[in-house]
């Protein structure tokens, strides 16, 4: 018998997750997907402040695994956070699973871009956000983020740093059964702070 994601969720060993730095699309409110851009001076400094942080939190970080998402920013933010912790900045794994979804053609656009080219789109996508899918090739809803990155959390053996992104953070409160789909789909997945997955449960520092 299969396990549920909770279940599966609470056997995983100790876990901290970081969203990468902001970015200047971040700030502008652009929605950014899978276009690579680079962290900002703002993002520069969360992730050093993240792996102060870190550093403090773990004390050593023997017997860690540090996997990023390959895209730029998530790799600087990975690069600082381990410099912020004494650690050789490079030392450390990518995963493919773990980029953010594809936005299709709305990626480097605002919402108010959007609804100018679009009357009512946005409403339409805040109706079912967890399930709506924008337009363009490769794009995804949550709901699709979830099956893709499903194997890559739940294949974690061992102690593990992770620095990822703001929708596969959304994900992972679904999977824990913390929030519904609904309400993750809205929650904040703040860039100055850790978000630890320890015995099932989530909680930010």
């Amino acid at each position: 018998m299969s396990l549920s994601d909770a279940e599966a969720i609470g056997r995983l060993p100790l876990i901290y997750f970081v969203r990468h730095g902001e970015t200047a699309w971040n700030a502008e409110g652009r929605l950014q997907g899978q276009s690579d851009i680079d962290i900002s001076p703002v993002g520069r400094s969360q992730a050093d402040r993240n792996g102060r942080e870190l550093k403090s939190l773990i004390g050593s970080a023997e017997g860690f695994d540090f996997v990023a998402s390959p895209m730029r920013r998530t790799r600087e933010t990975m690069e600082r956070l381990r410099a912020a912790m004494d650690l050789d900045p490079h030392a450390y794994r990518t995963d493919q699973r773990l980029v953010e979804l594809s936005f299709g053609d709305w990626q480097g656009f605002s919402y108010e871009d959007l609804e100018k080219r679009d009357p009512g789109i946005t409403a339409e996508r805040a109706a079912d956000k967890w399930r709506f899918v924008p337009p363009g090739e490769g794009a995804e809803s949550y709901a699709l983020l979830l099956e893709r990155v499903r194997p890559a959390i739940l294949g974690f053996r061992e102690p593990t740093i992770c620095v990822t992104h703001g929708g596969i953070i959304r994900t992972l409160f679904v999977m824990s059964g913390m929030l519904t789909p609904d309400e993750a789909s809205v929650v904040d997945t703040p860039q100055n702070k850790i978000l630890r997955l320890e015995g099932g449960k989530l909680a930010w520092f």
